[in-house]
């Protein structure tokens, strides 16, 4: 991904700035924090009363109030520490959540070429194990941060009022303990970026072995694959390994300076009381008030670590949020045609692939594709169809030329309108984890039961849904591992149906089917493709004769268009393709081909 461009911890203030929107909380949690730090520091203040007039006092009645005085301030710590913990760790939810939801609506927004050049497993990483890191960060080490400076700060003042010769001896030894702080922050969070990066790398290749098990398992490779993940694991534990060393240095340092001069306190405190120049209640109390000051600093210099892991984890969100799609939606968007029937024009278009930008898809490429006609693409493999379809959906912008929907440029259309027209069964059928109902009712989703069942019983899928232990609640797996590639085609065809679009995409949509199969479903397609605009791109014989016109494609040019008989009589490459797959007398016999005969026979593409 990008480079980012923020650094440290301001990379965090995007973040911080989303608790404006639940000031209520956000000032509730504050004056809790507030109260709890103002309690803790008079604990100084009883444990000054406890030893100078409770264990000073000689009676009873001295230490009963002295020790009434200590319970009374600890229960208001308890009370305060309770409505800051759970504000705190609702706010952390609630930012990490919106963060989420943030994210994640940005990433569906984005243009497809975004995820040819990031790893899907890294997007998700940031989506989960970054918004729990900040999470984590935000409901509880940033509220210790806050508490830690708050009582340092208020303890440090009750020092230099209790006790000035002392309170140097200390203050003297802070700006030490914060020079580790200063050393091995910038060292902590580097090496906190790459190991969130580490981490999303590993997500990232278990999740590409896991979606292609298979193919893993009928190659015998996973032994191999388990010594590459175990690669890939050291070398995230190691930055971790590295990382921790350099948190675990920064405490120890903090804590030895700290300590160093609280033990130089104790001497000259200790002198003071010998000599009588001061109490043992008030060294009982500045010694409680030093505690805190090092206990406070070595919460910072420990919670500071996971202040810097926030900040890489922030960087990385905020990068995502910031990512802005290719593909957008003009200012002023032109009124989408309301032609039940309309025509596609590509006019003069070549594309280049972000990924490939020395080599053109399409060139100088122009197509006319009738209104409430079908035409099918056929050509070699790379030769461009599937690419015809990539702008169709707008998934990419050509850098030359237009692709006009009823003469409208589709970059001047909006971009929901323009996909609602359009409906996409593709060769390899996309299902997601949930049962059939909802497969089928993506195309639409206020469908009702009676449209999904009819939906499915014109793409023929009805009698194998019924017969699923659930029917039409089954659940289907993870990209619908469950079915069969044929139940799944007829599933993806079925939400199309259902979907009833004014352009039809067919990236051969019977490719998967058996031959009886595929005489129901293609007499299904023929009544849906029946006056509806249609694309095909096209691998089987029938799909071809089932089109009004067909178009060659060759290295991202149009080489011909025609029907079937014209391109065998003129166009040498459609007869080369045609030639692979015919025998001799299929050749000599195609001007009286019957299309209710099953061919079986396949055009490379």
């Amino acid at each position: 991904m990008s480079s980012r461009a923020k650094q440290g911890l301001p990379a965090l203030l995007p973040v911080l700035r989303l608790l404006k929107n639940y000031k209520l909380r956000l000032v509730g949690a504050s004056a809790a924090l507030l109260f709890t730090a103002a309690a803790t520091l008079s604990l100084g203040r009883g444990l000054q009363v406890l030893i100078d007039q409770g264990f000073g006092g000689g009676s009873s009645a001295d230490l009963r109030s002295a020790i009434a005085l200590l319970v009374a301030i600890a229960a208001a710590m308890a009370f305060g520490t309770f409505i800051r913990f759970y504000l705190v760790s609702w706010l952390g939810e609630r930012i990490s959540a919106d963060i989420r939801v943030q994210v994640f609506d940005n990433i569906v927004r984005l243009h497809p070429g975004f995820f040819e050049l990031n790893r899907s497993g890294e997007i998700m990483s940031r989506l989960t194990t970054d918004t729990t890191l900040l999470q984590t960060i935000i409901g509880s080490s940033f509220s210790m941060a806050l508490r830690s400076s708050l009582t340092t700060v208020g303890a440090l003042v009750l020092m230099f009022i209790t006790n000035l010769k002392l309170s140097l001896i200390i203050a003297f030894g802070v700006p030490l303990v914060l020079l580790p702080i200063l050393v091995f922050g910038r060292r902590v969070r580097k090496l906190s970026n790459q190991s969130q990066d580490s981490i999303a790398s590993v997500g990232s290749y278990a999740g590409e072995v896991i979606q292609h098990i298979r193919v893993v398992q009928s190659y015998t490779r996973e032994q191999f694959e388990s010594e590459a993940f175990d690669r890939e694991v050291e070398r995230a534990f190691e930055i971790a390994r590295r990382r921790i060393w350099q948190r675990s240095l920064l405490i120890c340092g903090a804590i030895i300076l700290l300590f160093v001069g609280m033990s130089g306190m104790l001497w000259e405190g200790g002198q003071d009381v010998i000599s009588g120049r001061m109490s043992g209640g008030e060294l009982g109390a500045f010694v409680f008030y030093a505690i805190m000051v090092g206990s406070g600093v070595a919460t910072i210099s420990e919670v500071w670590g996971d202040l810097q892991r926030a900040a890489g984890a922030a960087e990385r969100l905020v990068e995502l949020i910031n990512t802005r799609s290719l593909i957008t939606n003009p200012e002023t968007a032109a009124a989408a045609p309301d032609n039940p029937r309309p025509e596609l024009r590509m006019d003069n278009i070549s594309f280049y692939y972000p990924t490939r930008p020395g080599q053109a898809a399409l060139r100088e490429f122009s197509l006319h594709i009738e209104a409430g006609k079908s035409l099918a693409l056929v050509g070699p493999s790379g030769a461009g169809k599937s690419t015809v379809f990539e702008l169709l959906l707008r998934f990419y912008d050509p850098q030359q030329g237009r692709l006009l929907l009823d003469g409208t440029d589709i970059r001047q259309m909006d971009l929901q309108q323009l996909r609602e027209h359009i409906a996409l069964v593709p060769q390899q059928p996309a299902l997601f984890t949930g049962d059939v109902r909802y497969n089928i009712a993506y195309g639409k989703l206020d469908a009702t039961d009676e449209e999904v069942m009819a939906a499915a019983r014109a793409a023929h899928a009805h009698d194998f849904i019924t017969a699923l232990p659930d029917g039409y609640a089954s659940h289907l797996g993870e990209m619908g591992v469950r079915l069969s590639g044929g139940q799944r085609q007829r599933i993806a065809l079925a939400r199309a149906i259902l979907n009833d679009p004014k352009i039809l995409l067919l990236d051969e949509a019977t490719s998967a089917l058996d031959t009886e199969s595929e005489h129901q479903v293609q007499l299904a397609l023929q009544e849906l493709m029946h006056n509806r605009t249609t694309v095909i791109i096209a691998h089987r014989l029938s799909t071809i004769l089932h089109a009004d016109k067909i178009a060659v494609l060759d290295a991202g040019r149009l080489v011909a268009t025609g029907t079937h008989p014209q391109l065998l009589r003129d166009c040498p490459l459609y007869a080369r393709l045609a030639s692979l797959q015919f025998r001799e007398n299929e050749l000599s016999a195609q001007s009286s081909f019957d299309p209710s005969v099953e061919s079986g026979l396949s055009v490379p593409g």
